[in-house]
């Protein structure tokens, strides 16, 4: 039960940086676009799912507090502030959004979602290197303890790897300029991206959670893992290009990077969560308390999965006006 409450957390994970990872990334996009009106369909490609996106943060959180309840309370403690900083920002968000969206121009609510979406991804970025951090059971630490280099480095790549899911996702939907605009900038993102996520591996070994690559079996899948994430930004970059008319490729390059990336990281920590004994086994709730909540829990994974789908299949035709406008008045000159 314990290894099926770990999936569980795994899941709602991926789902979260894949999904809210790419409208977050469109909203960082949004601070540096200089036409407006392309501002404005990026922030309503956004406005179709948002809300849907980030359901499986919440699902997260309960899944992490129900499955490994000391994990939960030993790893959050570290990371308040960052957490808090992003929950605030994550409000301001779907406010702007909501706002910039009917009461269109709205410059002002327009520069407080891009403001907080990239505030946002640079708390989650904090958040996540809390994870090499030496954690004690009673935190007697300043709440800025677990802020340093790591910490700058993993919000840089976080961030940049979100814009370069926005840029894909804008490849896949936009048209003209904009689709033209999103496969040039997204190119760049992602090589950043795989850079600094590089980088990030290459420097986690002088942390307190260096990767445990024990036995040929685990190396092998790592480097293979590595090899596949690699593959999958080649590709992404090599599809961006406005000539290609897979458009989808770049995201689907993306999302592989992503997943493998961090499985990846999962083969190099198995079973530990935190240094420096912070183990699956060490902070699992009892058998029958899993039991009893994987019922909850479980039930609520297919109506998410669910709710995503349609909130994107329903608006999966959906035409940027601002292209509408460009293409009429080009046939009328």
């Amino acid at each position: 039960m314990t290894a099926i409450w770990f999936l569980l957390i795994l899941l709602c994970l991926l789902m979260y940086v894949v999904l809210d990872g790419y409208d977050l990334g469109i909203g960082i996009a949004t601070l540096i676009e200089p036409d407006a009106g392309y501002r404005h369909e990026m922030l309503e490609e956004v406005a179709q799912a948002w809300d849907a996106n980030e359901t499986w943060l919440v699902l997260l959180g309960v899944s992490l507090w129900a499955g490994f309840p000391l994990a939960f309370g030993v790893l959050l403690p570290h990371a308040y502030l960052p957490v808090i900083v992003m929950l605030f920002a994550l409000i301001v968000r779907g406010v702007s959004v909501e706002m910039a969206s009917q009461a269109h121009p709205a410059p002002r609510w327009e520069r407080a979602f891009g403001g907080s979406s990239l505030i946002a991804a640079l708390a989650q970025g904090v958040a996540v290197a809390t994870l090499v951090s030496h954690l004690t059971l009673l935190f007697p630490g300043s709440p800025f303890g677990a802020i340093g280099w790591f910490s700058a480095l993993s919000a840089a790549t976080v961030t940049c790897g979100y814009l370069a899911l926005g840029y894909a996702y804008l490849k896949w939907k936009a048209t003209g300029r904009l689709r033209a605009r999103a496969g040039h900038r997204g190119a760049v993102s992602a090589v950043l991206a795989l850079l600094l996520a590089g980088a990030c591996f290459a420097a986690v070994g002088t942390t307190d959670a260096p990767l445990s690559l024990h036995g040929p079996a685990r190396i092998i899948a790592f480097a293979g893992l590595l090899l596949f994430a690699v593959a999958g930004v080649v590709t992404s970059v090599t599809t961006s290009r406005p000539t290609s008319s897979y458009d989808g490729l770049p995201l689907a390059g993306l999302v592989t990077a992503v997943v493998t990336l961090v499985i990846a990281l999962v083969v190099a920590r198995y079973p530990v969560l935190a240094p420096p004994d912070l183990t699956l086994a060490s902070t699992a709730s009892p058998p029958r308390t899993q039991a009893f909540l994987a019922v909850g829990v479980g039930l609520n994974v297919p109506l998410i999965l669910f709710y995503n789908w349609f909130a994107h299949h329903a608006f999966r035709s959906t035409a940027p006006n601002h292209h509408r406008r460009d293409t009429t008045a080009g046939a009328s000159r």
